[in-house]
């Protein structure tokens, strides 16, 4: 484990140590009353000044830096959210960077805007086209990857099929409604987007042929592309979906990717509840039931695998001929963040076995240096961890000696920028990937946030 000491010399001052770096006050792109003032109630209330510093300019990054919100609200609600330092718009992105801020939209009524906005949004990408992973603000531009061949549109920034792109949508849809119970969103359109997601789901099964969707790109990343005319190497249909990509935007090499399997799952569950109770809608419900009941056996009758040292494990990839990966990538879904999108509680055997492959050097992508040891992986290059990878262990455990050295390394290797990465040299966290990445500055947010409201005492300790 890695020494947690994190040492401040008294000879600098205070201004020189935490340098004013948040985007100022007027030129944010959103301003929340209810997340200024949980800043302020965090600052007042943990000693440790840096923490203070961090949660100040990283919890609320995406609200002022990414977001282009109409200021309207219900039907009318439209919120465009680019990554950070790319002007594009990926339906994993957007719904992870605003789902820290769900539990302050009582209390900010604006907020609830931009998020009903964020979902809205989202519809009329799905209904574009629910291959793409990622969308331009205007419907017409033609951007850098148009040339790539498969079934390009105006308006797509990127076309790689990736299985989560169309469950953190229903993620983010389901915990509104849950926590605002406004349907407003809900409408037509949105079941039309429910019954697309599950018609695609189904496309990529592939137990009748390969499916509509194919992918090539011209370029020397191998992960950038798809080998056998696109269309990846062959399946054995089991009943699991094939994803062409990762959460990382790389290839996947079997296409059956069990992170992604298993977060389709409670997908389904959750849009098949929502037909339900908002939309009368039994038939769809019924449907989508029955292919994430298939999907879950599916996982457990193929996806578990015995390791020679962890026992049980779940296999990132396999092809269903008995061809297996056995990695984890930092990205999110991954094997590690299976209880964090409500896959899998934490104390499941097999995934506490996996948790314990995944932090070791059994994992290809678990690296241990200097300043750290966490997981990264091929999209970037070897010996750079994700700072996601450690943000995610920290929401997954319930040990505190874990928890408090996932958040010591963390504050540790912002590289004195006073913001997370995309990812960080194990020996040098000022060589680093990402200046601007605001899902990883919001997900850190996310781990101060609940830190401070449920273990407190924790961050005294620091």
């Amino acid at each position: 484990m890695i020494d947690p000491s994190h040492m401040v010399t008294s000879k600098i001052s205070r201004s020189e140590i935490f340098p004013e770096v948040r985007t100022a006050l007027d030129q944010r792109k959103f301003k929340s009353n209810a997340i200024e003032s949980a800043i302020l109630d965090f600052q007042n209330n943990v000693k440790n000044k840096e923490l203070g510093w961090l949660f100040n300019n990283c919890f609320p990054n995406t609200l002022d830096t990414t977001v282009f919100y109409n200021d309207k609200y219900g039907a009318n609600a439209d919120t465009y959210v680019i990554t950070g330092d790319i002007d594009a718009m990926w339906l994993r992105d957007s719904a992870a960077q605003v789902w820290p801020y769900l539990e302050f939209v009582g209390k900010d009524e604006k907020l609830q805007g931009l998020i009903t906005g964020v979902i809205n949004r989202q519809i009329k990408y799905i209904l574009k086209d629910p291959y793409a992973n990622a969308f331009y603000y205007d419907p017409q531009k033609v951007g850098e990857w148009a040339s790539d061949e498969t079934d390009m549109q105006p308006g797509v920034h990127e076309r790689k099929w990736e299985i989560d792109s169309l469950c953190y949508p229903i993620r983010l849809a389901y915990a509104y409604w849950k926590t605002t119970g406004d349907t407003t969103p809900f409408n037509e359109n949105w079941e039309k987007s429910i019954r697309l997601i599950y018609q695609t789901f189904r496309e990529q099964q592939k137990k009748e042929s390969r499916g509509p969707y194919s992918f090539q790109r011209e370029t020397t990343a191998a992960t950038d592309t798809r080998a056998l005319n696109g269309y990846g190497y062959p399946v054995n249909p089991t009943g699991l979906i094939c994803s062409a990509f990762r959460p990382s935007d790389d290839a996947t090499v079997f296409s059956f990717l069990i992170p992604s399997n298993f977060f389709a799952v409670t997908s389904l569950r959750q849009a098949a509840e929502m037909l339900t109770k908002i939309a009368g809608n039994t038939k769809d419900a019924e449907r989508l039931q029955t292919l994430a009941n298939e999907v879950e056996k599916a996982i457990n009758d193929y996806a578990i695998i015995t390791h020679p040292q962890y026992g049980e494990i779940y296999a990132y990839e396999i092809d269903g001929f008995g061809n297996k990966l056995m990695m984890d990538d930092a990205n999110v879904p991954s094997l590690l963040s299976l209880p964090y999108l409500n896959n899998l509680p934490t104390g499941d055997k097999v995934y506490r076995n996996t948790r314990r492959f995944v932090w070791s050097l059994e994992n290809p992508f678990y690296f241990e240096g200097d300043f750290a040891e966490g997981v990264g992986g091929p999209h970037v290059a070897m010996d750079m961890i994700w700072p996601m990878s450690l943000i995610i262990k920290g929401l997954t455990s319930g040990k505190d000696a874990e928890i408090l050295n996932c958040i010591s390394v963390l504050m540790k290797t912002h590289g004195e920028t006073g913001f997370m990465h995309e990812s960080f040299n194990k020996n040098d966290p000022k060589k680093f990937t990402r200046a601007w990445f605001a899902w990883a500055n919001t997900l850190f947010g996310e781990l101060l946030w609940k830190t401070f409201k449920e273990k407190r005492y924790l961050l005294d300790q620091l």
